[in-house]
């Protein structure tokens, strides 16, 4: 009999699921809450192997994820680059990821504007679970993936303790079409992963490709992160107060971000950045905020519910894992569905491995977001905050793939 499976969550931890789950011959229906597609979400990633040789076994074609870039170049404030280091690396931007993995999801198993509501055990025909979504919706299968992400309805009845710690600081993002920018500019920072780090903040850069695709020079875009800190009591709150009047904790739209907050935010790149960065930062037309989050789970498999990608583990964007590790998560998942006799055994298999990539990823995402925590308060975390605080320890650690 085929094997049915229930997905919750339509990014791509859950479409790397989905895809997977389907080129190993399971039935799969996946239900997002949003009422449209994710495409145009998200900003410029990072990329390891482990996400390359994830993506290709889910089907995609990797070959045009994004340039390569080979050089890390650190900028001092006035613009010079004081520290290089190659090290060579695919940068891409998220919505190209969820492209081409939405496009190996049939659109007969996507359920668009539906909200989980819960599940229970499903009587007779030896149907394990059966899950209810909103207007009354009901599925049975033999498999949930929770793949809701930070607040996902899933973990929240299974694991209620699981809270998101906000880590004491922001990452303003944007991107600029690399045809906007000054010849300077292209030639000193564009195409490289650049680097600067004003006293207790931090600000990276690299291209990506272009909206049509383009990875090649002049048709690409520079993909920016600007990490700095708000305190949770006053400065959060402020900015994440949005033209509507509403306060948007773990994330704001960023059409609703208050424009003061952006101008502010401009003028301040003016005076702290290197000039290329700050110059990147006034050409972008939308800038958003993303609170930076952790997040550890203490099982990532409930009886035939699994829990993957950011609804299990949430990483500070420094190690550049997110993505890497919610399709890895769907690969290993997937494997283990396939080698082994149950699915008791197959989850207990995904756990045993996932945990261990998750609190690796979340671990050294810490160490390398501490120096900018001013509420550090062990030995360890302030010697953690003085280990990656120098140009040389932040452009060797940054983004690099984990062993």
């Amino acid at each position: 009999m085929t094997r049915r499976a229930i997905i919750v969550g339509g990014s791509v931890a859950g479409l790397s699921a989905a895809a997977m789950l389907i080129r190993s011959g399971w039935q799969v229906e996946l239900f997002e809450k949003a009422g449209t597609e994710l495409e145009a979400r998200g900003a410029g990633i990072a990329t390891h192997l482990e996400l390359h040789r994830a993506m290709a076994r889910a089907g995609c074609d990797v070959s045009q994820l994004g340039p390569t870039v080979a050089d890390r170049v650190v900028f001092d404030l006035q613009g010079n680059v004081i520290e290089t280091w190659r090290y060579d690396q695919v940068f891409t931007a998220w919505g190209r990821v969820y492209k081409l993995l939405r496009a190996q999801v049939p659109a007969a198993a996507m359920h668009y504007g539906v909200s989980f509501n819960g599940f229970a055990s499903a009587p007779g025909a030896g149907v394990p679970l059966r899950a209810t979504f909103s207007d009354g919706l009901t599925r049975e299968a033999d498999l949930l993936v929770a793949a809701d992400g930070l607040r996902s309805a899933v973990r929240s009845i299974l694991a209620p303790e699981v809270k998101a710690e906000y880590a004491g600081y922001i990452a303003w993002r944007g991107m600029v079409e690399e045809e906007r920018i000054s010849r300077h500019t292209l030639d000193t920072l564009v195409g490289k992963f650049g680097f600067c780090i004003p006293p207790g903040e931090q600000m990276i850069g690299y291209p990506i490709a272009g909206m049509d695709g383009g990875v090649d020079t002049g048709l690409r875009r520079f993909s920016f992160v600007w990490y700095r800190p708000a305190d949770e009591e006053v400065a959060l709150p402020r900015l994440m107060t949005g033209t509507d009047g509403v306060t948007y904790l773990s994330g704001i739209a960023p059409h609703l971000l208050d424009p003061r907050h952006i101008a502010q935010m401009r003028a301040d790149a003016r005076r702290l950045l290197a000039p290329q960065f700050a110059e990147i930062v006034d050409l972008t037309a939308q800038p958003l905020i993303q609170p930076i989050f952790d997040q550890v789970v203490p099982r990532m498999a409930y009886g035939n519910v699994a829990i993957m990608g950011d609804a299990a583990f949430v990483a500070r964007p420094h190690c550049g894992m997110g993505v890497t590790k919610a399709v890895s998560d769907a690969c290993v998942l997937a494997d283990a569905l396939a080698e082994c006799a149950s699915i008791a055994q197959a989850l207990a298999r995904f756990e045993a491995e996932r945990m261990v990539a998750g609190r690796r990823a979340v671990d050294l995402s810490r160490q390398l977001g501490a120096y900018m925590q001013a509420q550090t308060k062990t030995d360890d975390e302030r010697a953690q905050a003085e280990k990656y605080r120098t140009p040389h320890a932040i452009i060797r650690n940054t983004a690099v793939a984990l062993h």
